[in-house]
């Protein structure tokens, strides 16, 4: 079984909206990195406000994940 299209194209929007955030955060003139274990330290803490706090959505709507 493999993620959908649209599946992966909403992984990579949420990875990339992390990944942008931190940009405009960043108090520096330093370039960010890629880091895909920060964004998803944020990404996984974001899932937790719109899923668990706030029942807005469902994990997978908000971050697509094969289920084992």
């Amino acid at each position: 079984m493999e993620l959908t299209n649209k599946q992966i194209a909403r992984q990579d929007f949420v990875d990339n909206s992390v990944f942008e955030l931190l940009q405009s955060l960043n108090p520096t003139n330093k370039n960010l990195n890629w880091d895909i274990e920060m964004i998803g330290q944020i990404r996984d803490s974001i899932e937790v406000l719109f899923t668990d706090n706030r029942k807005i959505c469902t994990e997978q709507e908000f971050y697509p994940y094969l289920e084992e």
